[in-house]
């Protein structure tokens, strides 16, 4: 009778345990729905304001996406520096350029980009049709030398006008720099990673184990949601970095280099947390490797508050259910056009 009863004890126990662990049923963990109020699903497309999103549109944008004939070199392209089946991360602190010139800012992830409400850092961009044509004529990064030179690539092959004039039908002269933003921003629009938080947020409550519900709470316990809400989780605010305590690297003056107000030193664009569990390095200076220490350094020097290592890592469990799956059939290389005998050749100088 006594090894019956303590045997029953002891399964009793490891129901506990089990469920304390948050392996048990989904609804062991409450999430107040208030807490949840600043939160909303992705989208399912980024659509853009006049509301158009052409397939011809789309497909010409990933095929330039794709194309390193937009870089001096011949060498570089967009997926380079943001390759799609990564997460749309190189992983670099900050990538490397035309003759391997490095950039003072780590490239972000290019997934759900273009819900953000301006883009790079320093928000010097305010959408990805404008973004995408930055880096093809900065000379640290794809160094082209004019719109001209792009165009005359674009121009030198037959398939590439004639996708263009899908593209663009209304234009008399599409072939131009600002649709090849118009293009590459559309194909953007679509790199969305639904993930199961939004399957939660829709109402599945099985969507979550309780240890993930259980990381919601302690990460806006821990005053994250100020910065970190949205359908983005982040992606919609300009923040300074070193609110609580000065950030130990100040070598970048973020928006200050945009607007050159004083108010605007160590400013910078919030980042999403899509994704973040595959998108390290973190910050702005891509010196942080991994997220662990991202969300560390965030409760330290945003929060002035110190984790424990217990906390960090249920924060973590969360934040993993942001993963989203990669749209694998979308982001398939395509086809290039051919070059042809009027295409101009590679250089590697200056």
């Amino acid at each position: 009778m006594r090894r019956t009863r303590y045997l029953t004890c002891v399964a009793s126990s490891c129901v506990l345990v089990f469920w304390a662990c948050g392996h048990g049923p989904s609804q062991s963990v409450h999430i107040d729905a208030r807490k949840l109020a600043a939160y909303k699903p992705l989208p399912e497309v980024a659509a853009p304001k006049d509301g158009s999103l052409s397939e011809a549109a789309i497909t010409l944008g990933r095929m330039l996406y794709y194309d390193p004939r937009l870089s001096k070199s011949q060498k570089i392209s967009c997926n380079t520096c943001h390759p799609l089946a990564e997460y749309g991360v190189d992983h670099e602190s900050t990538s490397d350029g035309h003759q391997g010139r490095k950039g003072d800012r780590n490239a972000p992830t290019v997934y759900n980009a273009a819900a953000h409400f301006v883009q790079f850092w320093d928000g010097r961009a305010p959408d990805v049709e404008q973004q995408a044509k930055g880096p093809v004529l900065n000379p640290v990064e794809m160094a082209m030398s004019s719109e001209k030179e792009v165009i005359a690539v674009l121009r030198s092959m037959p398939e590439y006008v004639d996708a263009f004039r899908k593209a663009f039908p209304s234009d008399k002269d599409p072939v131009t720099f600002d649709n090849v933003g118009k293009a590459i921003g559309a194909f953007e629009r679509k790199l969305m990673t639904p993930s199961r938080w939004d399957r939660f947020l829709q109402g599945d409550q099985q969507a979550l184990t309780s240890a993930e519900k259980a990381g919601f709470n302690e990460f806006v316990n821990a005053g994250c949601p100020a910065c970190h809400a949205g359908a983005l989780v982040g992606g919609n605010l300009f923040q300074k970095i070193g609110v609580a305590e000065p950030w130990p690297d100040t070598t970048d003056p973020g928006r200050f280099k945009v607007t050159r107000s004083e108010a605007d030193k160590f400013i910078f664009k919030v980042p999403s947390l899509r994704n973040a569990e595959k998108t390290a390095p973190y910050f702005h200076n891509g010196k942080t490797a991994t997220l662990h220490d991202a969300v560390a350094q965030m409760a330290e020097f945003q929060l002035g508050k110190t984790l424990t290592d217990a906390q960090i890592q249920s924060i973590q469990t969360w934040i993993r259910t942001l993963t989203g799956q990669l749209p694998a059939d979308y982001i398939k290389p395509p086809v290039l056009p051919k070059s042809t005998s009027k295409t101009p050749k590679p250089s590697q100088g200056d």
